[in-house]
């Protein structure tokens, strides 16, 4: 990959000006009588005067005092006493800080473009005359009549009023398995018609289709009350003010400008401006030893005051995948391996998630050879069918069974489906043999995060786009007590707004694409890494990259931990502020001694927050 569309040209050229900067400083270091003048002042012109501007700009236009006007008193007060290299330092150590916490800030609006994949631009409109005519997808009005074809993108809402199919509805709800349509049942705009065509009444107008409502959600999103002012930020205007007030008072008083000026070098709180980039960034590399990425230095102080996260289940607390979990036979003839054979063999030919799931099951187990089918058939929204010899094989789900088979022993299936399974029946010639159970599988740490994270007074709710069957038992499995089912995008962030509006601070984890508006809406969002979507990601303030929810504990305690190491390095950088500027007004500091408590200081609070680095 080309360096500069990783980074991009700004970025880069960034980073060359803080390397120059770093060997000028080192060089000027160990030889400091290498060139006529001094290089800390390449350091300085590179790193530092950027900050300056920034500093003048903020407060003459937007009448700012930022922690960029106390380091910018740092540095030119460095340069007045003659500590060069200290500014240089000051005005490098600052500029990385802020050069990743700028590089890591949200890109959530370039990822709409993720969107065009699934947002239909045309679709296939039948009129009274039966005729089919194209129009674009944002032109379609309420009661037209739409054509979907097989594999096609469903272009509107609406319900359909003729024929039957499996529609994948996984980039709306989030839902792990397709779910099987007839006359009757809605279907969404941006979901996919696997199989059967299908006629579809629209009941919304293009532009108010369920994918333009995911994209306006997205766009629009913004967490009430998010933002947080740094800490040395909100001492800045004070700590300035104070500074000036008692180097003039000195002055006066003393009519001695060392004394003045040793007062400015050692109220100048670059080691309190110091605390919380130092922290974030030793907490940012703790975090992404592990695979975790956080995008803002904001997002860990956020996280830290977090008390409710909201749990996607597919993908999140499950693995969001179909697995084959029971097999339970109809005839005493067939043994549990038989079924399996003749089903993987008939479901071989199939290009559904369910069929697949079978066959990985069946050949993973080595087990023999699958049989020829011949005759094989898809019966559009119920299932396939085939003929192994003369022997007539149907298998799907209840609808195809219950037109041959109106009663059969339920007994054996129904605890299962109750618990959010799916069932694949077998049959052959028009005899029921067996019938397997597919289920999303929990993960193996799930149970352990959930009690984490309540230990943290962190309550877990969880919003899934299944069922109230599926939902509820993924709760209980796990210990989640408030859990809510059947849930569209709109509804999940409108919960979260709820909890907002109530003082709560909320994090959102999920996967796929229908997580995106909740994620972005979320105080903080949390993406899975390797099996989320680009949007979900790039919506998220802090990215699971080997997708595994066993590192929310970590990432929780850490958090908490970076805003107590701030805390503690302000409290220190204040507490020194305070007695050298004491001893300065006393006249028992000069200006040298004054740099050199100044830079102690410093170094005392970046190491202090490096400890971060190897928190566990």
């Amino acid at each position: 990959m080309n360096i500069k569309n990783w980074l991009g040209k700004d970025e880069l050229k960034e980073i060359i000006l803080m390397v120059i900067s770093a060997i000028s400083l080192i060089t000027g270091f160990i030889k400091p009588d290498l060139l006529f003048f001094d290089l800390s002042w390449i350091a300085v012109i590179l790193c530092g005067l950027p900050i300056i501007r920034e500093a003048i700009e903020s407060l003459i236009h937007g009448k700012d005092i930022k922690a960029d006007l106390l380091v910018s008193i740092a540095i030119i007060s460095s340069i007045i006493i003659g500590e060069v290299f200290a500014a240089g330092v000051i005005a490098l150590i600052m500029t990385i800080g802020g050069f990743l916490e700028e590089y890591t800030v949200s890109k959530t609006q370039n990822g709409i473009k993720h969107l065009i994949d699934i947002t239909p631009t045309t679709a296939t409109i039948i009129n009274s005359n039966v005729d089919e005519k194209e129009i674009a997808a944002q032109n379609i009005r309420i009661n037209d009549i739409i054509k979907v074809l097989p594999g096609e993108i469903i272009p509107g809402d609406g319900v359909i009023i003729k024929g039957e199919s499996s529609i994948n509805q996984a980039a709306l709800t989030g839902e792990s398995l397709p779910v099987d349509k007839t006359v009757g049942d809605e279907v969404y705009s941006g979901t996919i018609n696997l199989y059967g065509s299908i006629i579809i009444k629209s009941t919304k107008n293009g532009e108010n289709s369920s994918v333009n409502k995911l994209i306006k959600l997205i766009e629009s999103s913004k967490p009430e009350n998010a933002k947080i002012v740094k800490a040395a930020d909100r001492w800045a205007t004070w700590i300035v003010v104070v500074a000036f007030i008692c180097s003039i008072g000195t002055w006066i008083i003393t009519h001695e400008i060392l004394r003045a000026v040793t007062i400015l070098v050692v109220f100048c709180p670059c080691a309190l401006v110091l605390a919380t980039p130092t922290a974030i960034m030793a907490a940012i590399g703790n975090l992404s030893k592990k695979g975790i990425l956080v995008k803002d230095g904001e997002t860990l102080e956020e996280l830290a005051k977090v008390n409710s996260i909201i749990l996607d289940k597919t993908g999140t607390l499950t693995y969001g995948e179909p697995e084959v979990n029971q097999i339970i036979p109809y005839d005493k003839k067939y043994t549990k391996n038989e079924i399996m054979h003749i089903l993987a063999s008939l479901e071989n030919k199939s290009e559904h998630p369910l069929a697949k799931a079978i066959v990985k099951y069946y050949k993973i187990r080595k087990n023999p050879p699958l049989k020829e089918i011949n005759d094989f058939e898809i019966i559009s929204g119920k299932g396939v069918k085939g003929k192994i010899g003369n022997n007539e094989i149907v298998a799907g789900n209840k609808k195809l069974l219950n037109e041959n088979y109106k009663e059969f022993e339920k007994t054996k299936v129904q605890p299962h489906l109750d618990a959010g399974a799916t069932a694949i029946y077998l049959c052959m010639n028009n005899q029921l043999i067996g019938a397997v159970l597919l289920s999303d599988i929990l993960r193996n740490n799930a149970v352990d995060v959930i009690l984490n994270l309540k230990s943290m007074n962190v309550t877990p709710v969880l919003m899934s786009g299944d069922n109230q069957n599926t939902t509820q038992t993924i709760a209980s499995k796990v210990g989640i007590d408030n859990y809510k089912y059947n849930c569209l995008p709109e509804d999940k962030s409108n919960y979260i707004k709820e909890l907002q509006l109530k003082n709560n601070k909320v994090a959102m984890i999920g996967d796929g694409l229908n997580d995106a508006p909740s994620l972005k809406q979320a105080n903080v969002g949390i993406s899975m890494g390797s099996i989320g979507s680009d949007i979900s990601i790039e919506a998220s303030n802090i990215t699971l990259i080997h997708d595994n929810i066993q590192d929310l504990p970590h990432l929780f305690k850490v958090s908490k931990k970076t805003l107590r190491t701030i805390n503690a390095g302000i409290g220190f950088a204040l507490t020194l502020n305070l007695i050298a500027t004491v001893l300065a007004m006393l006249g028992l500091l000069n200006p040298i001694e004054g740099a050199f408590v100044h830079n102690i200081g410093s170094v005392i609070v970046i190491v202090y927050a490096s400890l971060l680095l190897n928190y566990r």
